[in-house]
Parts: structure tokens; sequence; C-alpha cells
């Protein structure tokens, strides 16, 4: 948008803003004279005008400046915008084309889709042989599991029945050192008491021999005093007139001598007697404790020897467990190798087919672009004949004649091109921005083999 003022010299300017900030001072050039134009230089106006740049009026800007010329750079910018719009009109117009043929497309894709769904489809039953064959291996694995289950505990139960075995036979063990101890104890005590019944005896000889040295001693003072008491006897009877009874004395004192020797005896005898039976007592009590404690000592000698016999069985049912565990164990883990292999090769067979039907599928979606190129092609071709037909109903026959032979070559050319020249949307590649054909697109439903529903439209490209 411009603004011009009549004058004499006739001045110009733009309000569109063109390049940078800094070369906008310089789109006119002036004529000679000392004025430099500042009109869009606010710096310029500011110190120029004191108020507003615009409050002034246009005549009185206008009868101040001199003769303008026209920059010729203006009228390039202006080209070059023009070229700009025309390139950008052309790319949306080229945007808006590929936006149809993209539809066109779009449409074809659609109905080549649902022509492909209603068709029926084959279902493979990989999934199926797949489950057929992990079945009873998964089987085969559950019962290696539970028969792995069964062993460990089992094989728990024996453990702790061996605990309860070695528990025992420890607690027997120290029950046999504790009888042991008392044996050696109970030895002990026997020999003290054999030696005290050594010394006792010593004693009672010795005591015995006293009292036979005593006996002896006493008859030989006894005779040695006889005659003396005699003689006494005499003179007390010559001398004092009296009658001394000695007899009687030395009687009582013998009989008190054999009383009292005959006391110790007997308390000796009886002393020794009665510790000769608890001797004799006691030992047979040790000796029945050392027969008992040999006994037992005995009974637990073949009860450890029954224990080590049942543990040395355990251990070998333990290893036999065990190995059988890790025979299982293999066995299971060979199972799910082979389950694994088997799933493998099964995958692998699943993606070649897949591989192998997409192939299938792409070829069938190339065979239905070109058939239904060569459809679109027959139609407007048959199109075309129809037209000619009608145009040339009033002239000769031979002319007719001619004129669908042509229409036949051309017919019969265009089917002859070869698939790889179609495009997608069934128009051929050469020369397809010079020539324009109808497009023709058939929409056919079809449910479980059958056509449903069909339609079809002409589409200028």
């Amino acid at each position: 948008m411009s603004t011009s003022y009549p004058r004499p010299g006739s001045l110009s300017f733009s309000s569109r803003s063109h390049g940078s900030l800094s070369n906008r001072g310089s789109l006119y050039r002036a004529s000679p004279g000392s004025f430099q134009p500042g009109l869009f230089r606010l710096g310029s106006t500011s110190s120029a005008f004191p108020g507003s740049p615009l409050s002034a009026s246009p005549a009185f800007l206008l009868s101040s400046l001199p003769t303008l010329e026209i920059d010729p750079k203006l009228h390039q910018i202006r080209t070059e915008e023009k070229e700009q719009i025309k390139g950008l009109n052309n790319q949306f117009a080229s945007f808006i084309d590929k936006v149809r043929k993209l539809e066109q497309q779009n449409k074809i894709l659609e109905t080549q889709l649902r022509l492909l769904k209603g068709k029926d489809q084959y279902k493979s039953n990989v999934g199926r042989i797949m489950t057929a064959h992990s079945q009873p291996l998964k089987q085969q694995i559950d019962a290696l599991k539970q028969d792995k289950v069964k062993l460990q505990n089992e094989l728990n139960h024996m453990q702790a029945y061996l605990d309860e075995l070695k528990s025992r036979y420890e607690d027997e063990i120290n029950r046999r050192n504790q009888l042991e101890n008392e044996f050696v104890l109970t030895k002990k005590d026997l020999d003290d008491i054999y030696v005290q019944k050594v010394v006792v005896e010593s004693k009672l000889e010795s005591t015995s021999n006293e009292m036979k040295y005593l006996n002896q001693l006493f008859e030989e003072e006894t005779r040695e005093l006889q005659p003396q008491i005699q003689n006494a006897m005499v003179t007390v009877e010559m001398d004092n007139n009296r009658e001394l009874e000695m007899k009687h004395i030395i009687d009582e004192v013998k009989e008190q001598y054999q009383a009292m020797a005959a006391k110790s005896r007997d308390e000796t005898e009886q002393w020794h007697k009665n510790k000769c039976d608890d001797i004799a007592r006691q030992t047979q009590k040790n000796l029945e404790d050392l027969k008992r404690a040999r006994g037992q000592i005995a009974e637990l000698t073949r009860y450890a020897q029954r224990l080590n016999g049942e543990i040395e069985a355990l251990k070998n049912q333990r290893a036999n467990l065990e190995s059988a565990v890790a025979q299982a164990e293999e066995q299971g883990e060979q199972a799910v190798q082979s389950a694994k292999g088997a799933i493998q090769d099964l995958e692998e067979a699943l993606r070649r087919a897949k591989h192998d039907m997409a192939g299938k599928v792409r070829e069938y979606q190339e065979l239905m672009n070109v058939k239904l190129a060569l459809d679109i092609e027959i139609a407007t071709y048959q199109k075309l004949l129809e037209g000619e037909e009608n145009r040339m109903g009033g002239q000769a026959p031979s002319q007719q004649f001619s004129a669908i032979d042509k229409l036949a070559g051309l017919l019969t050319q265009g089917m002859a091109l070869p698939a790889h020249n179609m495009a997608p949307g069934g128009t051929s590649l050469t020369n397809n921005n010079s020539l324009k054909r109808p497009l023709l697109i058939k929409t056919i439903e079809t449910k479980d083999g059958k056509i449903l529903s069909e339609a079809s439209h002409f589409s200028e490209k």
C-alpha cells in the first residue's frame, strides 16, 4: 500500500517494510541540496519537531521537502516479492495436487484392504502345534518337580532321623563315659577298702600277738608272785597271827584280767567280723555293679555298632537320594533345554512362515495393483470407445470401423505396458505430467466371499 501527495517533483513513499532497519532510510535518494531525508527516523523527527512526528500537516511537510527520485532498489524488491509470491503459489498448488493424489491413493489402499480382509485367510496352527508339543514336556517338568520335592522331603526326613540317631548315640557315648568313670571310682573305692582290710587284719594280728604276749607276761608275773605271796602269808601268820586271803584276791584279779581280755577279744573279733562283713558286702556290691556296668558297656557297644551300621546305611541312602535328585535335575534341565530348542525351532518356522506370507501378500498386492491399473485403463478406453462410437454414429461404416480399430490398437498398446511403469493409482508413469486421464475408482464391499455392494466413480487426475 502506498501513499502519495501531488506536488511538483512527485514524492512517493511506501509503508511496507523492506530489508532491515538500517536500510529503511536509504530507500530514497535526494536531489542536490543540504536536506537529508529523515522522515522514517524517529531520532531525526523528534529533534526537528517537538511534538509527534505526524502531528504536522502534510502540506507543511511537503512544502519543506525538495525534489526526490525513486530508488531503483524499490522496483527490484517488488519484483522479488512478486516472484516469491508466484513460487509460493506454485508450491501451494503442488501441495494441493499431492494431497489429492494421496487421498486417491488412500482410497485405493482402503479398497484393497477391504478386499483383502473380506477374503478367506488361512489361520496358522503353529500355536496349537506348539501347545500340543509343549504340553507333555510341561507335564514331564511338573512331574520331575514333584519328584524333586518328594525326594527333598524324604531327604529332610532322613536327615532329621539321622540327627536324632546322632544325638542318641552321643547320649549313649556320654552315658558310657559316665559309667566308665563311675566304674573307675568304684574300683578305686574297692582298692581303698581292700587296703583298709589289710590294715585292719594287720592290726588284728598285732593285737592278737600283743594279747598273747600280755597273757604270757601275766602268767610269768603270776608264777613269779606266787612264791612271794606264799612267803608273805607265812610271815604274816607268824608275825601277826592273821590269815591273809591272797589267793582270793589273786583269783579276783585274775578273773578281772581274764574278763577284760575276753571282752577285748570279743569286741575285737566282733568289730573285725563286722568290718569283714561290710567289706564283703561292699565287695559283692562292687562286683555286681562292675558286672552290671560291663553288661551295659557290652550292650552300649552293640547298640553303637548297630547305630554305626544304620548311619552308614543312611549315608548310602542319602548319597543315592542325592544322586537321584541330581539325575532328576539333569533330566529336567535336558527336557527344558529340548523344549526350549523345540520352541525356538517352532518360532523360527513361524518367523519363516510369516516372512513367506508377507512376501506372498506383497506379491498379491502388486498383482492387485497391476490388475486394478489394467481395469482402470480398460474402463477408460471403453468410455473413450463409447464416446467415439456415439460421435461417429452418423458417419460411414468404413470410417467407424477404422476409428474402432485405431482405439483397439491404443487399448492393446495400453494393456501391453509393463507393471513396473504403473503408478499405485493405476495411471502410467510415462508422460504423467503432460497427459491427464480420468481415474476410475471401484469400491467393492464383500463379506464371507460374497459381494454385498459395488460402486464406481471417476476422478479427474
